[in-house]
């Protein structure tokens, strides 16, 4: 009884060390290309000298890391910090604070510090610009039709992502500086789905109308403006409209604390971007042709662990602000290590639970129903491709993202038929949890495969996929799904911990409940 009893554990500590080396392994060949590649012709342009006493040069090839953190890091901090002092002086000052309905003074400081700021950036033309978007949008909200309202909004976003429209409208913007396309086409786009959201739930309000001051504060609030998240209008207006805006016990710690571990994770990637060029090795094919397969899976499998690393830290530093002014805003994205789903699949959960609540689940309901599933990913991936701008590489990726959405249905509906529900139910539970992790590290293959398009470029992916499923058969496909394999595993095991300890103690019999 004692070897069974330890062999769960045996299997949990194989698992990691056969994960931990693989990764220790693709992650060395990437370090020994980057450091005998440097000096090739295609990486000058995204190489700069790094810190010295490392001794290496930065990749640089992310411009919207190397803005955040690097070239605009004191521009952003300033305008961010600002927001964070200008609202604490005003509500030092201000003789309205402690009387009822001093919240919603607080909501007021902040869209008049965001309009300004933007004002102050961006120009007049622009401030009128955005307004123009959203007066348009309140007058269609006012009708409370919702077919109405996502056909506004749409057209409203398509102008900001085709042409001629969207020429005509940037021309309206003066100025020279860096930074200007980023946050025209930031801004611009999610006011656009702000504005939508706004417009939807006032459709869903039985009584009254919200004010065209509502959809200011909402849009105008600073740190979500130019690069999100967003968080949808119910939410936003609930929270800047609750009274009671007391700490909960060690709330300012915990904040401190996100702030920390944010700092952190910029000092680690800043340092990793010294040894792993994982950004510039794709660009270059003749020499991500000479890779081995192994290095090749890995720098493919990095590329999206940076992207959400970066996802997850800008959030996360807008995110700090937004806690400071009582808001819960949306959570980072799910760790792209812990996604074997296409169902929980994203990299912006702002975006990502705005789709869901007024396109994905709306119309697929339970998610059941095969037709309506159908019909559901369908609208969701074309507003998707909207939202990205309309190009070759997007209609491939929501092609395939889509279709790895609805085949994940299929399958499950297949496999809840006899006799293969009949055999599985004959299994033991962790032989259950095996089979089913075979499966999940394939699907965990299409998930990197399919979204390191959007990431790198489709001859990079094709490349990929070519290696590990034809060229490298059957030993490097195997391989790596040995290894994808021992990752899902932990992962479940994870799952199964974290369920056990959310699953409430069953009452002891006799025993009466106390409230």
């Amino acid at each position: 009884m004692g070897i069974k009893a330890a062999l769960p554990k045996i299997e949990l500590y194989l698992y990691t060390s056969i994960l931990s080396l693989a990764l220790l392994w693709a992650a060395s060949w990437i370090v020994e290309a980057s450091s005998e590649n440097v000096q090739r012709k295609s990486f000058k342009e995204s190489m700069k000298p790094g810190w010295h006493y490392f001794g290496r040069k930065m990749d640089v090839a992310d411009f919207e890391w190397a803005m955040w953190f690097t070239t605009f890091r004191s521009h952003i901090l300033f305008a961010l910090s600002g927001h964070v002092i200008f609202a604490k002086i005003c509500s030092m000052i201000s003789p309205k604070v402690g009387m009822p309905g001093w919240y919603r003074w607080m909501s007021l400081i902040y869209m008049l510090y965001g309009g300004l700021t933007v004002l102050i950036i961006m120009g007049w033309t622009y401030v009128s610009l955005i307004l123009s978007h959203c007066i348009v949008l309140y007058s269609v909200a006012l009708i409370k039709r919702k077919w109405l309202c996502f056909l506004a909004g749409l057209t409203s976003l398509a102008t900001f992502k085709m042409d001629p429209f969207v020429s005509w409208q940037a021309g309206f913007v003066t100025g020279t500086f860096k930074l200007q396309d980023i946050l025209f086409y930031g801004g611009c786009g999610f006011s656009i789905m702000r504005c939508m959201s706004f417009a939807l739930e006032n459709c869903e309000k039985k009584d009254g109308q919200y004010t065209f001051m509502d959809l200011m504060k909402y849009n105008f609030y600073l740190p979500f403006f130019f690069f999100g998240p967003i968080m949808t209008f119910d939410r936003f207006h609930a929270q800047a409209n609750n009274p009671d805006l007391t700490r909960k016990d060690r709330e300012m710690w915990n904040i401190f604390i996100h702030a920390l571990v944010h700092l952190g994770a910029i000092l680690v990637v800043d340092v990793l971007f010294h040894y792993l060029y994982i950004l510039t090795i794709p660009t270059d094919m003749k020499l991500v042709k000479e890779l081995s397969d192994w290095s090749l899976a890995g720098l493919a499998y990095f590329n999206l662990v940076y992207d959400w690393v970066k996802a997850a830290v800008m959030f996360g530093v807008i995110n700090t602000v937004s806690l400071l002014d009582h808001l819960d805003p949306p959570r980072p994205p799910k760790c792209i290590t812990m996604l074997y789903v296409f169902a929980e699949t994203h990299f912006d959960r702002g975006i990502n639970d705005w789709l869901c609540k007024y396109v994905y689940d709306y119309i697929g309901g339970n998610h059941d129903g095969i037709f309506k599933e159908l019909v559901a990913t369908i609208c969701t991936f074309s507003i998707t491709t909207l939202w990205l701008g309309p190009c070759e590489l997007v209609y491939v990726w929501s092609f395939f993202n889509c279709f790895g959405l609805n085949f994940e249905l299929w399958v499950a509906k297949l496999f809840s038929l006899p006799p293969l529900s009949t055999i599985e139910g004959l299994m033991t539970e962790a032989m259950s949890r095996r089979i089913r992790g075979l499966f999940n590290a394939v699907n965990f293959w299409q998930i990197v495969l399919y979204n390191v398009l959007s990431l790198n470029s489709l001859e990079f992916a094709k490349l990929v996929a070519r290696r590990l499923l034809i060229k490298g058969f059957p030993v490097s496909p195997i391989m790596v799904l040995l290894v994808t394999y021992c990752g899902i595993q932990l992962i479940k095991e994870r799952e199964r911990k974290l369920a056990l300890l959310e699953e409430p103690e069953p009452a002891t019999p006799g025993k009466p409940k106390t409230s």
